[in-house]
């Protein structure tokens, strides 16, 4: 504090000042009142599934920033949603799962992005016609002294029409989206790579991908030898450390959630539109993940990580 205002102090307490705070000045009123939060907590009660996004919707006058102070702050509010988990880890599958986790970190602390510049991901996945909703979609608003019971979630029956989607990626972007016959994706992976992503064959290609079996097959782990390609190992029931299940299909489930499809060719269609309209910051998220998700699973023993 400066001298000057040290001598202003003692001068209003010596006219008689006992209050060291503010006084009330006059100024734009605050938007933040008992009113406001009445109805934002009543609207959330309404529906417990309202998004940051939508409560805007409903009130434009407020900004995004202050309708999440009054949920989180004034309210209380938490969001919540159950998860699955594919297998409960046991001491095993824990132990591969640390050991995975910290060979990819010591080649990461190596080489840096160049190593994850070279790792090729990929996996299949069910699209329906018919898409359920997902468990992000179902969260719910809950106070902070509402039962700390997490709602139960039962997964449902896919629907009957179906097209199996296999899609490999890097983070430099999707290398191929085909739905092919038995024993030729890899065939066309390497020409996809030879076309879009030149470089990626002349610099060592990681593949990355998990333990199913048509990936762990002779003659897949042959095709890999004879291509020169280095596999990174996979732990098993590790969908939580592929970038596939964690990023790519968990986006695109989200999106479709609710979506229908009368034929096969409109799902592909849906399928094809939703890779082109993703940025090139996306495919970058997704491999970077990896970094942070195998400290975390390092960290808690080998278990599972939640994000």
């Amino acid at each position: 504090m400066t001298d000057g205002m040290v001598r202003k102090w003692v001068r209003q307490f010596n006219d008689g000042r006992t209050n060291v705070h503010d006084e009330a000045r006059s100024g734009r009123p605050s938007v933040l009142n008992d009113g406001l939060v009445a109805k934002v907590n009543e609207k959330i009660r309404e529906n417990r599934r309202f998004t940051i996004r939508m409560l805007c919707d409903e009130f434009p006058q407020i900004s995004k920033t202050v309708l999440h102070e009054i949920i989180t702050n004034r309210l209380n509010y938490s969001k919540l949603c159950s998860r699955w988990v594919p297998k409960m880890p046991t001491d095993v599958h824990k132990t591969k799962r640390h050991g995975c986790a910290s060979t990819f970190l010591t080649r990461y602390s190596e080489e840096g992005n160049e190593f994850l510049k070279r790792i090729v991901t990929g996996d299949e996945t069910w699209v329906c016609h018919v898409t359920p909703e997902s468990k992000q979609h179902s969260i719910e608003w809950r106070h902070s002294r509402s039962s700390p019971h997490k709602k139960k979630k039962f997964k449902t029956t896919l629907s009957a029409h179906k097209i199996m989607c296999t899609v490999f990626w890097a983070r430099q972007g999707i290398l191929l989206v085909e739905l092919l016959p038995k024993g030729e994706t890899l065939q066309k992976l390497r020409r996809a790579i030879q076309n879009k992503k030149r470089g990626m064959l002349s610099q060592g290609t990681m593949l990355l991908h998990d333990n199913a079996c048509p990936h762990s097959a002779g003659v897949t782990r042959n095709l890999i030898q004879q291509f020169g390609w280095e596999q990174f190992h996979h732990p098993p029931y590790s969908p939580d450390l592929a970038p596939s299940d964690y990023h790519l299909f968990l986006n695109l489930k989200r999106d479709f959630g609710g979506r229908r499809f009368d034929s096969d060719d409109e799902a592909k269609n849906g399928v094809q539109q939703w890779l082109s309209s993703l940025a090139a910051s996306f495919f970058e998220e997704g491999i970077d993940k990896l970094v942070s998700r195998c400290d975390k699973c390092m960290n808690n023993g080998g278990n599972y990580v939640e994000k």
